[in-house]
């Protein structure tokens, strides 16, 4: 259920640009009646970006209606999203938010390499519940490769964006991003196993 939520936004995205795709008129007229307007060529987008925008506000207000307070992740998100999207939207360039994945995944990165310049180690505190027993060299191995990864996967999307024609990035962004991902994660959980004594039984 999680997940789900975590992907609101890039699903209801998702959804959007490929209802825009298969109606470009009607999702240029939508447009009009919401941001002033927008030629059917570039209305998919445009329509999945404002999407996107609305999605993410409604996560941040389903979090304080439940009573709890959002992570600060989710903040971020909200707000690479409103610049980024802003900028899509209003300059009609859809390349601003092509650009909003690898930002937010630098993002995460460089607050990494901060604590790990700093001595400090966030993927620890973040798994702390887990009850994951390793060393301080396994911590910090595990650290430096979420902020290989983040900045890796930040050049994979622009490659994908500069190369690839914008449908081609829609279905990147939803399946191949969050293939990558999993398969990372799934390949580190395999690595905190081998190196955790507390999950060897």
């Amino acid at each position: 259920m999680k997940l789900f939520f975590d992907l609101f936004p890039i699903i209801l995205f998702f959804g959007a640009f490929k209802f825009g795709e298969s109606d470009p008129q009607t999702a240029a007229d939508i447009l009009t009646v919401i941001t002033g307007g927008t030629g059917p060529e570039h209305a998919p987008v445009m329509l999945a970006t404002l999407v996107a925008i609305i999605s993410t506000f409604i996560q941040i207000a389903i979090v304080f209606a439940r009573g709890k307070k959002p992570e600060p992740m989710l903040w971020i998100s909200l707000a690479v999203i409103v610049v980024f999207g802003s900028l899509t939207i209003w300059l009609q360039n859809e390349m601003f938010i092509k650009w909003k994945p690898s930002i937010l995944y630098w993002i995460f990165g460089g607050i990494l390499l901060f604590a790990q310049c700093t001595g400090r180690n966030y993927i620890r505190k973040l798994l702390s519940t887990a009850e994951i027993v390793m060393n301080d060299a396994a911590w910090n191995t595990l650290q430096k490769a979420w902020i290989a990864f983040f900045a890796v996967v930040g050049i994979i999307n622009l490659a994908v964006a500069y190369t690839c024609s914008t449908d081609t990035w829609v279905n990147f962004k939803l399946f191949g991003l969050m293939g990558l991902t999993l398969i990372f994660t799934i390949g580190m959980g395999f690595w905190i196993a081998k190196n955790s004594p507390s999950l060897e039984k």
